[in-house]
């Protein structure tokens, strides 16, 4: 089954630009999705160029000061960097380390061979939801992103 798209202008014609799109969304409650520890967001097969941002569409909160980073196992916040959780409201684009309304992404900036992964550091994740992107072009032929 092909889970991965290309954006589509207002003509239905496909926005190639920004390359594949995957995407992820995560609800996280305390003991499951917002446990501390490492969870895989996407599998990686070979070698991608990517870009992974977060749209939230419900505050985070946690009852203490839960982190987030994200990243793959050999750099856990390499894609974006270490922020407390509950400074990530609703609208913001969570990105590098910057949280903006109307964020800005910017292009492939990592190539990537390893899944990519969220890490939940300190304390739990209570509440609030994340909408993953992944924007991705395969670079080898075996190439290919898959939300877990």
């Amino acid at each position: 089954m092909i889970t991965q798209y290309f954006g589509r202008d207002a003509n239905h014609v496909p926005i190639t630009g920004l390359g594949l799109i995957t995407s992820k969304t995560i609800t996280y409650v305390a003991g499951t999705t917002g446990a501390t520890g490492a969870t895989t967001l996407f599998t990686v097969t070979g070698t991608v160029a990517l870009n992974v941002y977060a749209l939230c569409t419900a505050d985070l909160t946690s009852g203490g000061s839960a982190t987030i980073e994200i990243g793959t196992a050999t750099s856990t916040a390499a894609l974006a960097n270490q922020v407390v959780a509950t400074t990530i409201d609703n609208h913001e684009v969570y990105s590098n380390s910057t949280l903006a309304v109307g964020g800005a992404v910017a292009g492939y900036t990592h190539v990537v061979n390893e899944s990519v992964i969220q890490t939940i550091g300190t304390t739990t994740i209570t509440g609030g939801t994340l909408v993953i992107y992944c924007n991705w072009i395969p670079l080898s032929e075996d190439g290919n992103v898959e939300a877990a």
